[in-house]
Formats: C-alpha cells, structure tokens, sequence
C-alpha cells in the first residue's frame, strides 16, 4: 500500500543539529530535538558528525558527508568555526535552545509545492514551481534525509564514557541534489534503505533550499517508511 504526502500553503521550518556521542555537550541537545517530535511544522534533523571520533569513540552515525555539510555552512556565512552541538533554523545559526522554537511558517516566494509517495522501498516527489519562481533566474538545490528515531548507544569510551545516550531524527541516509532552476518542475525518488538494527520509527524528509542563501525554503516529511 502507498502511503504520501503534501506541503500546505506554508513552509516547514527547518531544524539542524550538528552533533556527535563523542561530545560530552552534546547530549542536551539531542534531548531538546527529541522535544521536537510533535512540533507542528517543523522538519527536524540530527547530522552526527566525525570530527569527534579521535577521542576515543566512534560515533555509530557519524559520516563525512555531514562533516562537510557543516563546513560548507561554514563557507557561506563566514563563520570563524564548525563547532557541536550546533543548531541551524532556516539556514541560520541558533543558540536559543533548549528555550522554544518561535517557528515561522511563512510561505517562501521561491518555495515550490512538494509531494510525495512511498510505495515499498522507493519514494517518488513531484516539485511544482511557484508563479514567482517562473519569473526568476534563480537556482533550487536540496537533499533527501532518511530519519530514524529511537536510537540507544552505550557508550563505552570518550567524553561521554559510561552515559547510555538517546537519538531521534537521526540522519542515516544524505544525498544532495543538484541545483536546478527555480521556475522548472522537477521529479525525484530515493530507494530507501531498511531500517538499522534498534530503529523505532523511520521517516523520509526532503529538504529544498535556495541557492545563493543556502536557506531552506520548503521541505516535507513523509512518515510511512518503517511501514514496509
């Protein structure tokens, strides 16, 4: 059975942490995105990154490709440096938490409307431009994200030695896509993988962004994948 989705006439705010188990500061912030589950309108992703692997433990979820993600933020903005945990709305540096999330959900000129579709392992999207994108030159990029929640790590070594630690909004899966033009529709589908061993929940996120801000201008979840 399918099982899809659609954005509405507003934008989802977008919500990165950068983290990692090996990071001994890292853990509150992990729990305040967990307080995110049910927040309405937000997209919620936790990038584990590597640079903290050295320390003594390797961090189960941690991959290259979010090291870079973060350091390529790092590119855009002019930021002296990359640092856990890290939190990102909407594109931009945000060290508020764990106060609340004033979430804006204004809709975005450029935002096309997405939908998606899950039928077995593989997930379809359809992007429909806006009429304020046609009249553009502007350029659209984005990514899918395979989220998992649920997660438990015993961690037996590093800052956090001995701390039994939980993760929800786990990325397992990143793949960018190219930059397209803002005004041109556009299909595209990701096979997603099983669920890792310990996974509660799985879930499939993609994120649309502008190009010459990097900032999220619309995304979307769909949340039938550990229904396979």
């Amino acid at each position: 059975m399918a099982c899809q989705a659609q954005t509405g006439s507003t934008r989802a705010t977008v919500v990165e942490l950068f983290t990692s188990e090996g990071c001994n500061s890292c853990p509150p912030a992990d729990n305040w995105l967990t307080s995110l589950k049910d927040a309405p309108h937000v997209v919620a992703l936790a990038f584990h990154v590597d640079y903290w692997d050295y320390i003594g433990w390797k961090d189960m979820f941690a991959n290259p490709a979010h090291t870079q993600r973060q350091r390529q933020w790092q590119a855009r903005t002019g930021s002296r440096a990359i640092y856990t945990p890290q939190v990102l709305v909407n594109g931009e540096a945000w060290r508020r938490w764990p106060s609340g999330l004033n979430a804006s959900n204004k809709a975005h000129p450029l935002a096309p409307a997405l939908a998606m579709r899950q039928a077995g392992p593989q997930v379809q999207a359809q992007l429909s431009p806006s009429a304020e994108a046609k009249q553009t030159g502007a350029l659209l990029q984005g990514y899918w994200a395979v989220l998992e929640d649920g997660h438990r790590s015993i961690i037996k070594a590093g800052e956090n030695d001995g701390k039994t630690l939980l993760h929800d909004h786990v990325v397992v899966h990143y793949l960018p896509l190219a930059a397209w033009p803002a005004g041109a529709a556009q299909a595209f589908s990701l096979n997603v993988p099983p669920p890792r061993k310990g996974a509660q929940g799985q879930r499939v996120a993609l994120v649309i962004e502008d190009v010459q801000r990097g900032e999220p201008i619309q995304a979307l979840v769909l949340a039938c994948a550990q229904g396979r």
